[in-house]
């Protein structure tokens, strides 16, 4: 199939791209490029859509030709986010749904949306939480995956089948490494400084999913029979790897020698808790089969640390801190307030 990438060229597109290509597909993809030169690694070659970088810009006519889109690119940063609210929905909500219709228009038959746990958000008890329960987000970037899904839903008819799928909090090692992840953090803090440093208590919990195991759910979705996933929503993770921070954080002082678990001064309660059962994912998503367990994924991480060479001064630079980078743009007058590049950008490889 010929399928639409946005956010080729980020932290889980690097990833997934390469994944799609092995399995057959022909791949475009679609980034605006706010991390070029932030490499950690060897970025994946994809050629990009003519014509267009940024999604807020995408019309039907793009779009011709296409089996299916994948919507990776958004704001998907809660400092970002937080930073000015409006973006984050323009981007995560309304070019979202925008580019929903504009793909529907064009013939496209299958839309896979990038959606999160996070809009799950903060819920009490010891339950987890299933694709039915009542979202609670607390955060813009967590409300504007909500919005984006109430917002797609309806557009769903015999001709186009939009899927969401609710990817638990990611991980894994990507060309385009995002340090601002839990466990990319923490292992940085500890190989830089021998420290697990924890921002709040540990105590909140968090599902956790590899990078590779949220490619195959996309996989899955795009291979599926319709009836499978059409209008659909999934949690992608695995059941066993909803985890406390602290559980994670002792994780990994056990894996980096000399380390121990310390706390940031003024670290408090993470209002960001909640645990998500992926039972719908496992058994009725065909073809999904998540093969990462958060140990390997921390093993993983850790090992490209030693090999690739990491210090913590360069791991608290742009190169690896999402809001750093944004706010180095635009002090430099590259990017706008809409996070709009102000200066034309090199054209996308194959536009």
């Amino acid at each position: 199939m010929k399928i639409l990438v946005t956010g080729h060229d980020g932290y889980i597109g690097t990833v997934l791209t390469p994944h799609m290509v092995a399995a057959g597909h022909q791949v475009v993809g679609l980034d605006i490029g706010l991390f070029d030169g932030c490499a950690y690694g060897d970025i994946p070659a994809v050629e990009g859509l003519a014509g267009v970088r940024d999604v807020r810009d995408v019309e039907a006519e793009h779009l011709e030709g296409f089996d299916a889109v994948m919507h990776l690119a958004a704001i998907s940063n809660d400092p970002i986010g937080d930073l000015n609210a409006d973006v984050t929905y323009a981007i995560n909500h309304r070019a979202s749904v925008r580019l929903a219709e504009q793909a529907k228009q064009a013939g496209v038959s299958r839309f896979i949306f990038s959606s999160s746990c996070s809009t799950y958000g903060s819920a009490d008890g010891e339950e987890a939480l299933d694709e039915y329960a009542d979202f609670n987000p607390v955060t813009p970037y967590g409300e504007s995956k909500v919005l984006a899904e109430r917002d797609i839903r309806p557009l769903a008819d015999d001709r186009f089948s939009p899927v969401f799928l609710r990817n638990a909090t990611a991980y894994g090692y990507s060309p385009r490494l995002r340090g601002d992840l839990v466990v990319q953090n923490l292992l940085a803090y500890a190989h830089t400084i021998g420290e697990v440093r924890l921002q709040s208590d540990g105590r909140s919990w968090r599902p956790l999913a590899h990078i590779e195991d949220i490619s195959r759910a996309f996989l899955a979705a795009l291979e599926a029979p319709r009836d499978a996933i059409h209008n659909e929503a999934f949690n992608i993770g695995r059941d066993e790897d909803n985890l406390q921070i602290r559980d994670l954080a002792l994780m990994i002082e056990a894996t980096v020698p000399g380390s121990r678990v310390t706390f940031a001064e003024g670290a408090s309660a993470d209002k960001r808790s909640y645990r998500v059962s992926f039972e719908k994912a496992r058994t009725s998503l065909p073809g999904f089969d998540p093969q990462w367990t958060v140990q390997r994924g921390v093993d993983e991480v850790y090992e490209a640390y030693k090999t690739r060479g990491l210090d913590l001064d360069d791991f608290l630079t742009s190169r690896f801190q999402r809001i750093k980078r944004v706010l180095e743009l635009k002090e430099a007058g590259r990017l706008d307030d809409d996070l709009r590049w102000r200066e034309a950008v090199p054209a996308a490889a194959g536009a």
